[in-house]
C-alpha cells in the first residue's frame, strides 16, 4: 500500500496533467474523446464509471498513453548489467548501472514517426502492435515494471472521463512556452494553465 500511495500519487497526477495540456491544444482529439464518451454514456454525466465502462473509453486510453510517451511520469530507469554485453561499438560490462532514458527512448524517430507531435492513434491496436513491447516503457518493463500501472491507468481515465464528461478544455498556453523539469517526477517548470468550459 505504501507503494501504490506513495509512488502513485505525483505520478498519476502529472500523467493526467500533461495529458489535460496536450488534449486542450487539440481540438480534433477532443472532439473524438467527446464523441467517445457521449456514445459511453450518452448524457449521463454524474453516474460512477464502472470496469465496462473504461473497457469501452479506447480512444481515451491511447491520448493518455500519448500523452505518457512524450511526458513519461518517471524520465529514467536504472538497471545493473548482469552479464557483459554489447551495444553498438561499446562493450558494457557486468556490474556497472545503466540509466536508460524513457523521455529520449520515446522519441526515437526510428521506432515513432514525428515523435514531437501528439497523435494518440499511434495507440490503436493495429499501429502499436506493430511496434517493440520495449520502445514504449512509461511503467518499465519486465520483471521490474511498476506493480501500480493498472491501477494509475484505471485512476488516470476516471478522472479524464469525468472532466471531459462535463467540460470542454482549452490550453492557454503552447507546448514551446511549457518547459519539463525532470526532477524524480516530470514536471512543468511553470503551472499548466487550462480553461474549462461547460458542455
Amino acid at each position: 500500500m505504501i507503494s501504490f500511495c506513495f509512488s502513485g500519487h505525483d505520478t498519476t497526477a502529472m500523467a493526467i496533467s500533461w495529458s489535460l495540456h496536450l488534449i486542450g491544444l487539440d481540438p480534433e482529439v477532443q472532439e473524438k474523446i467527446h464523441s467517445e464518451i457521449d456514445s459511453v454514456f450518452g448524457g449521463d454525466k454524474s453516474s460512477p464509471i464502472n470496469g465496462e465502462d473504461l473497457k469501452r473509453l479506447k480512444y481515451l486510453e491511447c491520448c493518455i498513453k500519448e500523452a505518457l510517451r512524450l511526458f513519461p511520469s518517471v524520465p529514467g530507469l536504472g538497471r545493473t548489467v548482469k552479464e557483459d554485453f554489447q551495444l553498438g561499438s561499446y562493450t558494457i560490462p557486468k556490474g556497472v548501472t545503466i540509466l536508460i532514458s524513457t523521455f529520449a527512448l520515446h522519441r526515437d524517430e526510428n521506432i515513432f514517426q514525428n515523435p514531437e507531435f501528439y497523435r494518440p492513434e499511434r495507440f490503436l491496436i493495429d499501429n502499436i502492435s506493430k511496434t517493440s513491447p520495449y520502445a514504449y516503457v512509461p511503467f518499465s518493463a519486465g520483471p521490474r515494471n511498476c506493480i501500480g500501472q493498472r491501477f494509475a491507468m484505471t485512476e488516470e481515465k476516471i478522472v479524464l472521463a469525468n472532466i471531459f464528461r462535463n467540460f470542454s478544455i482549452k490550453s492557454l498556453d503552447q507546448r514551446d512556452k511549457i518547459q519539463a523539469s525532470a526532477e524524480l517526477v516530470i514536471r512543468p517548470k511553470d503551472p499548466i494553465r487550462i480553461k474549462l468550459e461547460l458542455r
